[in-house]
């Protein structure tokens, strides 16, 4: 079986979070301690994906390159795409279509946070299903969302964009797992009335093949999007939170890529020098102890 490739789509312009990404990407915006994106990233590397995709805007990209590099660092692949201009999310498969060569993907929005204790496993189980897989989360505002509508069956039956009265209360995470024939079905998409190739589009193209598994994420998880300023210092505390109680770090490609085997203990100790400083090379170090 051909290895999964992930995507990470860091591209648009950020405007509802003007004025703070007038100069800088959303996606390099600090979550508490790191930069946004390696929330994302790590959601990737907990699924076991060493191949990924960045996709930017152009006048963005140097500075994520600065930040990330090859991906060495922490025994990954960097690929670095250009998003000319945002023109909705099922782009990004035609974007990354030479990169995925008609391998599997995993793709995730840059400003999404996912946390759980057995998401990992979850991860896993997309990754061994063949076809499509998304994950609903329960929200007190699906209006703002793709929306699942289940049948009388319990099964979904629909995905509604946005819709005015939600048909249930279960959003479409930014993460969606697809198989090889992605890019060919995101070349059949056609822009919506808001002028977007929208996703949703493409996963109904899934749910009518019967190719579309949904799996709901329990209380247990957490789901977080940073699209607006109370958001953003939301996920912001949920993480401080979580790291200064348990004193453990959250969305870590550092501790990941340690933890995997995928960088040895003497490239760990190049990182903690790197952030000897402060709180997120303390937690390394105790980690390699």
């Amino acid at each position: 079986m051909t290895a999964r490739k992930g995507i990470i789509l860091a591209g648009g312009s950020g405007s509802r979070l003007y004025p703070i990404t007038l100069g800088l990407s959303k996606q390099l915006l600090p979550l508490y301690d790191k930069p946004m994106i390696y929330y994302p990233l790590s959601v990737l590397m907990l699924a076991g994906i060493r191949e990924i995709a960045i996709i930017t805007t152009p006048q963005d990209q140097p500075q994520f390159q600065r930040l990330m590099g090859d991906g060495s660092a922490w025994g990954i692949a960097l690929t670095w795409l250009v998003q000319p201009a945002p023109e909705g999310l099922a782009q990004a498969y035609r974007i990354a279509e030479d990169f995925l060569d008609g391998a599997p993907s995993a793709m995730i929005l840059g400003d999404n946070l996912f946390f759980g204790h057995g998401l990992p496993d979850l991860l896993r189980a997309a990754d061994a299903h063949d076809g499509g897989t998304v994950f609903g989360y329960h929200v007190a505002d699906p209006e703002r969302y793709g929306v699942l509508d289940f049948g009388a069956d319990g099964r979904a039956a629909a995905i509604v964009e946005k819709p005015a009265v939600p048909p249930s209360p279960y959003a479409v995470t930014g993460l969606y797992f697809l198989d090889g024939t992605a890019p060919a079905r995101a070349r059949d998409v056609r822009p919506s009335a808001r002028g977007e190739l929208e996703i949703t589009s493409l996963l109904e193209m899934y749910l009518r093949d019967g190719r579309l598994d949904v799996q709901l994420m329990g209380r247990g998880y957490a789901w977080l999007d940073t699209g607006t300023h109370g958001s953003l210092l939301d996920a912001g505390n949920f993480v401080r939170t979580l790291q200064d109680r348990q004193g453990l770090q959250t969305g870590s490609p550092d501790e990941i890529a340690f933890t995997q085997g995928w960088i040895d203990a003497g490239q760990l100790r190049a990182r903690i020098e790197i952030f000897r400083k402060t709180d997120y090379g303390r937690a390394l170090q105790d980690l390699l102890r």
